[in-house]
Formats: C-alpha cells, structure tokens, sequence
C-alpha cells in the first residue's frame, strides 16, 4: 500500500514539472530563444580592446620586431630650409691658357687629386718660344758686357799702378775710370733684361729648358673640370681645367634673421640622418621682399669627403625654447587614423608579446634621428624597429572583426 501511495506521489510530481517546463517555454516569444547567447557573442566582442595586438615569438622573428626603453631627452623645435652646397670659390682655381697655343699634353682628368706645383697639362706658344729667345738673347749680352767690365776694370787698375810711376797722364787714368763706370752700367741693363724675361717666362710658366708654357696647380686639390684635349688650340685665358679643394664647401640657404659667425646644422637627404655644421660668413646686403629672409653663405669643412658639390641640404635652424620630453626613434612613430602612434609593448614568458597603441604628439625633431614626444613616459617599452608590421597586423584585426 505504501509502494503504491509513494509512486502516485512520483508521477504527480513528474506531470508538475513537465507543465512547469512547458509553461516557461510557452512564455517566450517565438523564434527568439537563441537570442541571449547571440547578445553574449556581441557583448563579448565589444569588449574586446581594438587598441591591442598580439604576436607569437615565430610572428616577432619574421617581422623583425625589436623594442627598447624610452628614454629623457631635451630638444629645441626647429625648421627646416632648403639649401645647397656650393665649390668654395676661395680656394677652387680656374687654370687657364696664358697665351694663344697648341695644347701638347693633358696630364690629368675630372676627379684626380692633384698637389701644388703639379703640371697639368703644356702647351707650345709662339710667344712663349719668342720669350725663351730673348732669355737666350739677354744671356748672351750679359756675358758680354760682364767681358767688357772686366777689362775696362783692368784697363783703370793698369792706369792707376802707371801714374803712381808717372807714366801717364792723369786723364788716362780718368778715361779708364769712366770707361770701367760705363762697363758696370751696361752690365747692370743686361742683367735687369734677363730679370724682365725671366718675370715674362714665369708669369707664362714656361719651361725655360723647353719653351713650353706649363700649366701647374696652385694647391692641393681635385680635378673639377677639364675643358681641352691634346692638339687642340686654345686662346689666351681659356680655361683647360678647373681644381678645387674638397675640404672646403660653400653652403647657400636663404633663412630669417641670422648673423655672420652664426652656425647652421644641416643634413643631406641622400647621406640620411647624419648631420654636418657650417659657419656662416657673408650675408646679402638686402631681405627678400617676398620671403623676408637673407640669402647667406656658410663655409663647410668637408672632413672625410663625404659632401660633394651641387648636393641639396636641409638646414635645421633652431627656434624657441629648449623642451623637454621622451625621445623616441622616428621608424617608431606609425600613422593610424590620422594621429601619430608609438606601440608599447608587454612581452609574454613564450617569447611572444602583446603590442598596445599609445597616441603622442611631437614636439620636436633632433639631430639624431629621433624625435621628442609626450604621450608616453621615460622607461616604457615601445617598438623601436618593426613598428610597421605592428600597424599592418592591428589594421588586419580591425578588418576581420568587421565595424563595431
């Protein structure tokens, strides 16, 4: 009897809840009931951080992704101008022809290093042949007026010994005197012609073994330009080559208010970010009515040859006050939706890392290549190679998830 009773109680309550049940399913609406785990889908990529992307150790290998601390430094803003490195006129030398000739030799080309006193090149001049003959010329008469001074010298001794034993009369004595005073005259006039010939030949720098005017470079140097070839003919001050000394550059940029003894810091867009110093020396009499700058001249010491004329700079010139901030590498700064970025970095214990998108603003550009920036603190770990690759991925993630 007891069985029975307790499994009526069984199937009472089974019937119960099965209506309970029923009941509860009866109460949602139709086709919704998948409803809550989609809301608990979309909640749950919401609050995913967009800002945020990871790598595995083999992603950070294969992307070259290297990172480092940040650190303090301080910097004055500064603008940028266009500029360009010039010969220094002061020691560049446009060797020319002195006289009309036939040009013999040519002993060097465009970029060899010459030294001073070194012959570049000869040539064959009538005139200079006509110079080297009036050497001969001068020479010969030289020695013989040195001949006749001779004798008439010993003429007046001879004259003098006799009228102290008075064989002659005082007049041979004073005839031989006179005679000897012109002697030394004459020799004199000889040897300020071969002083006057011999002015002529060096100031046409003509060999006075051969006759050949020989062009000859006034400093050590290099060879900028060579205008002639052997055979050809030249007119007097043609120019046949042109020398200038590397080490030493002009640098011409237009800039506001600045003075003489100034320095300027420049750098050479092919030569990257490595900078050089000018001082500068002379400045235009008058500002550009337009721009309201000066154009100045800077002298540039070319110490290992790595600027070259003709090259374009970009003049750094500082303005304003000294700030001060975290300098950070310029590879590590990334562009993403429109605003200057850095990626810090939170490495894991399996070599891989997560990558978190930090704004900054930048303050100023430095010489070395980096840049100041706030937004990040001194000793946090950012991306400082690879940052592109950091970028690549996080604007990959943003597209696969679709708009929020």
């Amino acid at each position: 009897m007891s069985t029975n009773f307790n499994g009526v109680l069984r199937s009472v309550a089974a019937v119960l809840l099965v209506g309970a049940i029923a009941g509860c399913r009866g109460s949602e609406p139709k086709g919704e009931s998948a409803k809550p785990d989609s809301g608990k889908a979309e909640g749950g990529m919401a609050a995913m951080d967009m800002s945020n992307v990871t790598f595995t150790a083999e992603q950070i290998k294969n992307s070259s992704v290297k990172w480092a601390k940040a650190e303090a430094a301080t910097a004055t803003e500064s603008v940028e101008l266009p500029g360009e490195l010039l010969v220094n006129e002061d020691r560049t030398a446009r060797v020319s022809a002195p006289e009309r000739g036939r040009v013999l030799t040519v002993n060097a080309n465009i970029g060899d290093r010459v030294h001073r006193g070194q012959v570049l090149a000869t040539i064959q001049s009538d005139l200079a042949t006509g110079a080297r003959a009036d050497r001969a010329k001068a020479m010969a008469e030289r020695e013989s007026r040195q001949a006749a001074l001779d004798f008439a010298k010993a003429a007046r001794e001879r004259a003098e010994r006799l009228l102290a034993l008075k064989a002659v009369a005082v007049q041979d004595v004073e005839r031989a005197r006179s005679e000897e005073a012109a002697a030394t005259a004459a020799l004199a006039q000889a040897r300020a012609d071969i002083e006057r010939v011999d002015a002529t030949l060096a100031t046409m720098g003509v060999d006075p073994a051969t006759g050949q005017i020989r062009l000859s470079a006034a400093f050590d140097g290099v060879v900028l330009a060579r205008d002639v070839i052997p055979g050809a003919v030249v007119d007097a001050g043609a120019i046949v080559l042109v020398v200038t000394d590397p080490d030493s550059l002009w640098l011409n940029v237009a800039v506001p208010g600045i003075r003489s003894g100034n320095k300027l810091r420049f750098t050479v867009p092919s030569l990257g970010d490595e900078s050089f110093d000018a001082l500068v020396r002379t400045l235009a009499p008058a500002v550009d009515a337009a721009s309201r700058t000066v154009t100045v001249r800077a002298v540039v010491t070319n110490r290992g040859g790595k600027l070259r004329p003709n090259m374009l700079t970009t003049v750094h010139l500082d303005r304003g006050q000294a700030r001060t901030g975290v300098a950070v590498p310029d590879s590590a700064i990334q562009l993403v939706s429109g605003k200057s970025v850095v990626f810090t970095v939170m490495p894991d214990e399996k070599g891989g890392a997560m990558f978190m998108k930090r704004e900054v603003h930048i303050d100023a550009k430095m010489r070395d290549g980096r840049q100041l920036v706030t937004g990040i603190d001194k000793g946090d770990v950012i991306v400082t190679e690879g940052a592109f690759a950091v970028k690549a991925r996080l604007e990959q993630s943003k597209l696969k998830m679709g708009p929020m």
